[in-house]
């Protein structure tokens, strides 16, 4: 299957060393060679790069890792394809726009029957489970949202319901941002770090790189990293519970919701 790669913190930051490990996945350390993309909220825009080619070998991806855009908001994702060919529409993480924002999503897993989720106003470009059931996300969303919620917990709570019944047709792995929060759910495999003072090192696992965060960072940066396997061997990482929706904003866990 595929692999997801999100971060949240509370200030600018690259994921040039989460990503370096994250790339060799696709096709190097890992079967993922059927395309790859990541999209980063910066200063109220969004930048978004997708690739149909392995990670491993892209220039694109080297880009990434030599040009540290530094963002808030980070999701990417490498893709195993089983539903739909390889090709650019298919690759994700995908873009919505709503309440004049853009949301992105990147899903981990295969759904069985997901033709028959009803589409409203969004339709998919590509042909895979995964737009499809993003695109009926949305349109469910946007259905019992016409408007922005005044208590955002009313629509975290409908998402986790949402993302209940899309477990329930197989496995449904997501990570969903509007640019503010960023969603992470789990069906069967997602884990996550937050890095803090006092900073150490850490040593990726796809890699052989090592960084030391206390020289580029500050006592008071918070940074999330959730991923579909921990991608540093050197640390803890909390690994999810099958059903649980939890919800980040700059680098913090706002709220958990469980089955």
């Amino acid at each position: 299957m595929c692999e997801l790669l999100g971060m949240s913190a509370n200030v600018p930051t690259d994921i040039c060393f989460s990503f370096s490990g994250f790339l060799h996945r696709g096709g190097g350390t890992g079967p993922h060679r059927d395309g790859w993309g990541i999209a980063f909220y910066e200063e109220g825009g969004y930048r978004e790069f997708r690739d149909p080619h392995p990670s491993v070998d892209s220039p694109i991806a080297r880009l990434i890792c030599d040009y540290p855009i530094k963002s808030n908001v980070v999701i990417s994702h490498i893709r195993q394809a089983n539903v739909g060919g390889v090709r650019l529409a298919n690759t994700h993480p995908f873009t919505r726009e709503m309440w004049g924002r853009p949301w992105c999503y990147a899903h981990n897993g295969q759904l069985s029957d997901w033709q028959e989720l009803p589409l409203g106003v969004y339709t998919p470009v590509g042909n895979t489970d995964s737009e499809h059931a993003f695109c009926w996300l949305m349109g469910e969303l946007r259905r019992v949202f016409p408007t922005p919620p005044a208590a955002p917990e009313a629509l975290w709570e409908k998402l986790h319901d949402l993302c209940e019944q899309l477990r329930g047709l197989g496995v449904f792995n997501l990570l969903l941002s509007d640019g503010i929060y960023l969603y992470s759910y789990c069906s069967t495999k997602l884990a996550h770090i937050t890095r803090r003072a006092p900073f150490g090192e850490a040593e990726l696992s796809d890699a052989e790189i090592t960084v030391n965060f206390i020289e580029h960072t500050t006592q008071h940066d918070i940074v999330s990293v959730i991923a579909t396997e921990p991608l540093t061997q050197n640390e803890a990482w909390h690994r999810m519970v099958p059903g649980e929706l939890l919800v980040w904003r700059e680098g913090e866990i706002h709220a958990r919701y469980c089955p």
